[in-house]
């Protein structure tokens, strides 16, 4: 009884409410929002299961805070031509916008748009239809990842003394947001991340500028970032060598490793 009364009132909504929540996906994209990826666009496309009213969803996600979501909209799909993005796994954007909201959520007092609030619902319920729909057709959620940093090793002379190492270092560093290289990320890297962090053999310190370099043309070559490691790069030796700056887990494993 209940269920004939229901059909009743769905068949006297208008169209355009019965349509809300059934669409489909088209694509996704993910990309640098300024020059130095500080700020990254994640774009979903959608278009309703009969083909019409298609649109995408937009979320600006802040690097250096961590990854919030700071700022949603939803455009028209000739909005994606402004933008210079590259095609990534839909499950995988909707994943990274979802965390995004998260984080935004567990933050108190973060900073946003003054539009995300009216985004926000609509924004997470499209990501979540992507990875319910995936989850349904393909497996499990993310089982389509973003090619990792060390696809993009590719090209990388590591047959060096301390290449590879000091790849590997860079990219403990550098984790998922792969996009965000910029002058002042560069130079806490160079000046205080190794340094606190970082144990490395002579020829992993020797390697490491050319190493940054090889990563920045990799990430735009931008001339502001190299201008950055040939300033801070002749540096890094002393840096490394001081055991004062290095930090006390650091300094544990130091000893651990000279027992």
């Amino acid at each position: 009884m209940y269920a004939a009364a229901g059909d009743g009132v769905l068949d006297s909504l208008a169209g355009w409410v019965r349509r809300m929540g059934r669409v489909r996906c088209d694509g996704g994209w993910y990309g640098k929002a300024d020059p130095y990826g500080e700020q990254v666009l994640a774009v979903l496309s959608f278009r309703y299961e009969n083909g019409k009213e298609p649109h995408i969803l937009v979320v600006g996600i802040d690097q250096p805070s961590g990854g919030l979501a700071v700022d949603a909209l939803v455009e028209e799909a000739k909005f994606l031509d402004e933008l210079d993005l590259r095609p990534t796994p839909p499950e995988s954007v909707a994943k990274r916008v979802l965390d995004a909201f998260e984080l935004t959520d567990r933050v108190m007092g973060a900073r946003v748009a003054d539009t995300l609030p009216g985004v926000r619902p609509f924004a997470i319920t499209r990501a979540r239809t992507v990875l319910a729909r995936t989850s349904h057709d393909t497996g499990p959620a993310g089982s389509q990842q973003e090619p990792s940093a060390e696809a993009r090793l590719e090209g990388l002379d590591v047959s060096g003394p301390g290449v590879r190492e000091a790849f590997d270092v860079l990219m403990e560093f550098v984790g998922e947001r792969t996009l965000w290289w910029s002058p002042a990320r560069v130079s806490q890297f160079l000046t205080q991340w190794l340094p606190r962090e970082a144990i490395l053999s002579e020829a992993a310190i020797e390697a490491m500028p050319e190493v940054v370099r090889a990563w920045t043309m990799r990430q735009g070559g931008h001339p502001d970032v190299l201008r950055q490691i040939d300033r801070d790069a002749p540096r890094l030796p002393g840096l490394m060598a001081d055991d004062s700056l290095a930090s006390l887990n650091k300094r544990l494993s130091m000893a651990a490793k000279d027992r």
